[in-house]
């Protein structure tokens, strides 16, 4: 089964703002929802394992 998690991001732009700083919302607002890292994870399948390894490799190098 596969479950969609569909999330809108919009940006509201002030009638004197313009384009630029409106994209530059925009791009802070994608990057802190995760849809991209998200979407770059999703892209190709990954085994169980090399998820594990990858999950390893995040903590060690955290801590």
């Amino acid at each position: 089964m596969v479950y969609f998690l569909i999330q809108m991001i919009y940006v509201v732009v002030q009638p004197n703002e313009s384009i630029d700083s409106a994209l530059k919302k925009f791009n802070m607002k994608l990057q802190q929802s995760g849809v991209l890292r998200e979407l770059k994870e999703h892209s190709h399948y990954e085994k169980p394992s090399e998820k594990r390894r990858r999950q390893a490799r995040r903590r060690v190098s955290r801590s």
